[in-house]
């Protein structure tokens, strides 16, 4: 039944037994902490470079026509 509503309720129903009735919780803290976000939100300068060089690519499509 894989791929289906009712078999990954079946897989979900099969973790917490195993695992525990937080095994989401679990694995979600374990994901959290081992993110290394960062992206535009950590570098505004990143950012705006980036902007700069999709905004003049899109410019120089748009001449083109």
């Amino acid at each position: 039944m894989a791929g289906t509503k009712k078999g990954g309720l079946q897989a979900a129903k099969t973790n917490k037994e195993r695992y525990g009735k937080d095994f989401y919780e679990k694995i979600g803290r374990i994901g959290g902490r081992k993110g290394t976000t960062g992206g535009f939100a950590a570098n505004p300068e990143l950012a705006k470079a980036a902007g700069r060089k999709g905004g003049r690519a899109s410019a120089q499509k748009r001449k083109k026509r």
